[in-house]
């Protein structure tokens, strides 16, 4: 069941609100056909907190729920107050529901004890059992962020079970990896149980801080044997393979005929859609003059602040809740290799270990690893940057050797994806690329890139999207290797960097645009005389070809900020996967 993202509402005091299932639509529209039921004013019910680096303990827990901690124990089988909790076990809280107005929601209260911000209360210390813009909206006149000391009112999800023939609707937070089939078996429930409570069907997309009702009879547990799935990738609608055609040979004429007629319509629709945005960008950059700087300032490296004015640069997306800054606290360790151990896993560093450059594989402990030699001044900024990441399509650091006898040089061991660099998987004629397994490496491709431009603050731009830095899972999944080494001239085009960027050093997001849709060009063509490889044949939709192309045309404009959104491009591959 894809149920990995979504957002779903409040529960109405006399129904549940139905969930839209569209996939970019505004998920705060309420439905406003459900029947009025009689409600119930309130009820004993409960909500699952998990333990995390703030809250660790049962103590720690009660006390931000105003709940005796004697009464937490043995609901969660636990014996002592203070002891430790794994991050992220589950704990249930009992609470008092009640009707406030339109809503049911279970109230608190929370005092400021230090600067912060509405959305790190709402979804890291309340971890997303309520929205930030309801947390504003109930502690007007707030305009920013709350004032330390203050105490801040908390209307927290719940419902009580006037239409279920249930005991307790348990409010449960959704996190990355889980599902409602995950779901039913940790609580003992039915799954169509829970998509009945919540009004949802088996494929309804549920999104991470999006608060599910779990319905039970008497008093929950929770099955803590039930691991969470690996995060999985946003999957959107499922798609179907297209069964060749027995038609005869002239209705296939007639119908590519329709086809190419259509899709030249759309086309010319599509090229007034750009002719209109590009109209509307210049109007923007010729009122807005500092709107053209803006994504220069966004570097390469990780400084801490902007060189101009000293603030740390930052920048939002709509898929994101979490606050990046929730991150800084985890501990990051690397192994620490001696150089012993990566001459015997590199052969002494042999030519035929050698990937490219300074890049060499190897195998330690029957791990297939990357080691690439690099400059000792470089070396604590790659780990500052890898110690910001954490995400399934990028390649991961795992340690690091300092040299021999000195300090001028240095090694970094990364993770081998079993399939090699994607360059190699496309010059290998064997290689089993067809078309939907390269549109969903062109996917994971530009989730790479998304996140390395809206979750890390500051935002790091790669500066190097090219096949020789894309490598392949077992699974055939893309993975981008950040090394931290900036492409310098030589001469040649060849690491996907565009030629202004060559001449006058324009550094933002919108190169690796560039150099992202020249990585997709070699992706899905061989020749240059030829859009599509030809060794797909006509393995392929035209519909997806020809979408490939405008979106190809809009990032290589001249004008940098003529070109799409790293969010965009998400947007439009991610209907083909």
């Amino acid at each position: 069941m894809v149920s990995h993202l979504g957002m779903l509402q409040f529960k109405l005091c006399s129904t549940i609100l139905r969930l839209n299932r569209m996939f970019f639509t505004d998920p705060t529209i309420q439905a406003q056909d459900t029947p009025a039921i009689p409600p119930r004013n309130s009820c004993q019910t409960y909500l699952v907190y998990r333990a995390n680096p703030r809250f660790p303990t049962v103590s720690n827990i009660s006390g931000l729920f105003s709940v005796n901690p004697d009464e937490l124990l043995p609901l969660n089988n636990l014996t002592s107050a203070s002891e430790f909790l794994k991050p992220g076990r589950e704990v249930l809280v009992p609470i008092t529901c009640s009707c406030a107005g339109q809503f049911f929601q279970a109230n608190f209260s929370y005092l400021v004890p230090e600067s912060t911000t509405f959305t790190e209360i709402a979804c890291g210390i309340f971890e997303g059992l309520l929205k930030s813009v309801t947390l504003l909206d109930e502690n007007l006149p707030h305009e920013n962020n709350p004032m330390v000391g203050s105490v801040l009112r908390v209307p927290l999800k719940c419902a009580c079970p006037d239409n279920f023939a249930s005991t307790f609707l348990v409010t449960y937070p959704f996190v990355e990896g889980d599902g409602t089939d995950i779901l039913a078996l940790k609580f003992g429930v039915p799954s169509e149980k829970i998509w009945e409570a919540n009004q949802i069907e088996r494929f309804t997309t549920v999104y991470p801080n999006t608060t599910v009702l779990v319905p039970v009879n008497g008093k929950p547990f929770i099955n803590l044997n039930i691991a969470n799935s690996d995060p999985p990738l946003p999957g959107f609608l499922p798609t179907f393979p297209i069964k060749p055609s027995t038609k005869t040979a002239q209705l296939k004429k007639i119908y590519i005929a329709g086809s190419v007629v259509g899709f030249s319509l759309v086309l010319l629709l599509l090229a007034f859609g750009l002719y209109v945005k590009k109209a509307l960008n210049k109007w923007k950059i010729d009122h807005i003059q500092s709107s053209a700087r803006r994504s220069s300032l966004t570097s390469f490296s990780t400084p801490r602040s902007s060189p101009v004015s000293g603030t740390p640069i930052t920048r939002s997306s709509n898929n994101s809740c979490l606050s990046p800054d929730l991150l800084i606290g985890i501990k990051y360790s690397l192994c620490n290799y001696s150089i012993e151990e990566l001459k015997k896993a590199t052969n002494e560093f042999s030519d035929d270990t050698k990937i490219s450059g300074l890049l060499y594989k190897g195998l330690i402990e029957n791990v297939l690893v990357m080691i690439q030699h690099m400059r000792f001044e470089d070396t604590r900024m790659v780990i500052d940057v890898h110690s910001k990441i954490n995400h399934v399509n990028i390649v991961k650091l795992l340690g690091v050797c300092y040299g021999e006898n000195d300090f001028s040089s240095s090694y970094l061991v990364f993770e081998y994806p079993a399939n090699g660099c994607l360059r190699d998987c496309l010059m290998n004629s064997s290689s089993s690329l067809r078309w939907h397994r390269r549109t969903q490496i062109a996917f994971d491709i530009v989730k790479g890139l998304h996140y390395l431009h809206y979750c890390m603050v500051p935002p790091y731009t790669l500066m190097n999207v090219n096949s020789r830095n894309i490598f392949l899972s077992p699974s055939w999944r893309a993975k981008l290797a950040v090394f931290g080494i900036t492409p310098t001239s030589t001469g040649e085009n060849d690491c996907g960097v565009e030629p202004n960027h060559l001449v006058v050093g324009l550094a933002s997001e919108k190169v690796d645009i560039f150099a992202l849709v020249l990585c997709y060009l070699s992706l899905f063509r061989q020749e240059r005389t030829n859009f599509v490889d030809p060794g797909l044949k006509e393995d392929y939709p035209l519909a997806e070809a020809l979408c490939l192309a405008v979106l190809a045309k809009a990032c290589v404009e001249d004008d940098p900020m003529h070109r799409p959104c790293v969010d965009d491009i998400m947007k439009v591959l991610a209907r083909m996967v």
